[in-house]
């Protein structure tokens, strides 16, 4: 007794179907590929309409078997499947249906819950809200569009932080340098009333008064156009080889005099001679500004010094015997128009550029700028060496 397999027979079927009817089996192959065709356009154009992935994921599964019935309903039609068997194959596929839209719900909630947080994260984007994160963790496309929203978002809320900085920053300018042009100004103003008026009881002081007044409003305008142009990148130092101890040296005895009136020492030490590749006239106003800070804040009857050293890198100290800078001070200190003492009066402090600019000026040679913990004030700045 010989034994067929169901395989063999099924495969016999359907290549004697095909070699007795090819007319027929072409066409029905045609009609299943159109239909596919047919059916991914209208799903494609269904994913233009619908409001939610899972009702796309839905209409895909249905979709895909619906065209399993029609590929049992035309192998019917070729003989290939008897009606029997045809509709037991529709049965089965209508089961299939009911459970595979039960799959496909559950398996699409997770979908139709991220694209809502995207959904709701974009509407919040679109009122102002920086801080509205999708928190979606896929891999697949929509986890990379959500990340993409997560970061995009993330930058444009430190791009709103950054302009209420500046904001902020260039509010505190402008009240500062209205500040300070407005002090000097009004004593100008009233000095020339009292002139034109002739009660100016001693003309020599009130020039010299108006003549200090004027000083301190150009020394204000050039430290201004001065910070800008370091600002702004446009500082250019034509640079050569000076001392570091003659520089210092020079700033020493420019500020001296008015140390001597606060009956402060100003002194330096240096034991060797330590050149630099710098700009002499930008690395001289750095040691003048660091001077001047520490002789206004430096007690009377103390010392303020300049410290040079060159062993390795050449670094310059300028130490004064004052109670130092605040802790919640230092990281703003060489920020402009910044001061450590709230009030702003001209006999505790300038207009807060001093040590912005010396920052500005170090970092133009290469240099770094930094300030010491107490005890003392201590203001220290390196170079680069200069070269061989």
């Amino acid at each position: 007794m010989t034994i067929v397999s169901t395989s063999s027979v099924a495969a016999s079927s359907w290549s004697d179907v095909i070699a007795d009817q090819p007319g027929e089996a072409l066409v029905v192959a045609l009609s299943l590929t159109g239909s596919a065709i047919l059916g991914g356009l209208l799903l494609r154009k269904l994913t233009t309409r619908t409001r939610t992935l899972r009702n796309l994921v839905l209409a895909i599964t249905l979709a895909s078997l619906l065209i399993g019935a029609l590929a049992a309903f035309m192998l019917a039609r070729l003989m290939v499947l008897d009606g029997q068997q045809a509709r037991t194959v529709i049965g089965v596929l209508a089961v299939t249906a009911i459970f595979a839209t039960l799959l496909a719900v559950v398996a699409s909630a997770s979908l139709g819950r991220d694209a809502g947080r995207v959904e709701a994260s974009l509407r919040r984007l679109e009122s102002g809200d920086r801080t509205a994160r999708t928190d979606v963790r896929r891999a697949d496309e929509l986890g990379h569009v959500a990340r993409a929203l997560d970061e995009l978002t993330e930058q444009l809320d430190q791009l709103e932080r950054e302009r209420q900085s500046m904001e902020e920053e260039r509010r505190a300018m402008l009240t500062s340098v209205g500040h300070d042009l407005r002090t000097p100004l009004a004593a100008l103003r009233a000095a020339i009333e009292a002139l034109q008026d002739g009660v100016a009881p001693d003309l020599p002081r009130y020039l010299r008064a108006m003549a200090r007044d004027v000083e301190a409003l150009s020394s204000l305008v050039d430290d201004l156009f001065l910070l800008s142009r370091i600002e702004a990148g446009r500082l250019e130092l034509t640079r050569e080889r000076v001392d570091l101890g003659e520089l210092a040296d020079e700033a020493v005895e420019a500020i001296a005099p008015a140390a001597a009136t606060r009956q402060i020492t100003v002194r330096l030490r240096c034991d060797q001679s330590i050149n630099v590749d710098a700009n002499a006239r930008a690395l001289g106003r750095v040691i003048r500004n660091l001077l001047d800070n520490a002789v206004r804040h430096a007690p009377a009857h103390t010392t303020v010094e300049v410290v040079i050293d060159g062993d390795d890198r050449p670094i310059v100290r300028v130490i004064d015997q004052g109670p130092g800078f605040r802790s919640d001070f230092v990281p703003e200190a060489f920020e402009s128009f910044t001061r450590a003492e709230p009030s702003r009066n001209r006999a505790s402090g300038g207009a807060g550029l001093g040590l912005a600019i010396a920052r500005g000026l170090v970092e133009a040679h290469g240099g770094r700028i930094w300030i010491e913990p107490p005890p003392g004030g201590t203001v220290g700045f390196e170079l680069p060496p200069a070269a061989a």
